[in-house]
């Protein structure tokens, strides 16, 4: 049913763990299945330099999100918002039919991540003059 490559993130998962004080940081949960993952970026002039995951759920969403976290380390946010849920297929060297949505769910996750150190960055760079007005 899963590929070597499922079966070996699976057991030995890379990068598990959290990363304390993160700067981009993410939650997704499938409702459906239960399948929570959680995940954790490190960035450094937009350069992704550090991921880590937590992941409640199958061989497929751990393996998924396993794999993105090599496939991010190093690139640009802009590299890694490219990524896709093919692609981790692809690595994966497939994902049975009723899993794939494990592979756009760890996409989304990263998404979110990079969402929410942008939203961090820009607020750290807000600031506010002597009668409260946003200014950059």
């Amino acid at each position: 049913m899963y590929s070597e490559k499922i079966m070996e993130l699976f057991k030995n998962p890379k990068n598990i763990g959290k990363i304390e004080d993160p700067d981009g940081v993410a939650k997704i949960e499938n409702p459906k299945c239960g399948d929570v993952i959680e995940l954790y970026i490190r960035i450094e002039n937009d350069i992704i330099t550090n991921i880590k995951f937590n992941t409640f759920g199958c061989a497929a969403a751990i393996a998924a999100s396993s794999i993105i976290t090599e496939m991010v380390k190093g690139k640009t946010l802009d590299e890694a918002m490219k990524i896709t849920g093919e692609d981790i297929v692809h690595e994966l060297g497939g994902i049975p039919p009723v899993k794939i949505y494990c592979s756009n769910l760890v996409v989304d996750a990263l998404l979110v991540a990079i969402r929410d150190f942008r939203k961090k960055r820009s607020s750290a760079h807000l600031k506010k003059d002597s009668i409260g007005t946003e200014q950059y």
